[in-house]
């Protein structure tokens, strides 16, 4: 995979990243394929938090920062 493809997608955290120097794991889908990378964030995530990879270290490890969920709007006539 080209080294910048990750860069602006958004993952999930599988193992807790525990911040700073102390990664965990995230899961990417890139082209409809799971890719998992060393995660690093400068604070601590928990597992299941969406994340951005912000950027590319190579090896795959990506830098990441929180990414807040959108929630989805409930359908036209939904109570």
């Amino acid at each position: 995979m080209a080294s910048q493809t990750v860069v602006g997608k958004v993952g999930t955290v599988c193992s807790g990243i525990r911040g700073g120097d102390l990664p965990g794991e995230v899961r990417v889908v890139v082209d409809g394929i799971a890719h998992y990378y060393l995660g690093y964030a400068p604070t601590a995530l928990a597992a299941g938090t969406e994340v951005l990879v912000v950027n590319n270290r190579g090896a795959r490890q990506v830098d990441v920062e929180s990414w807040p969920l959108v929630p989805r709007a409930a359908p036209p006539g939904a109570s």
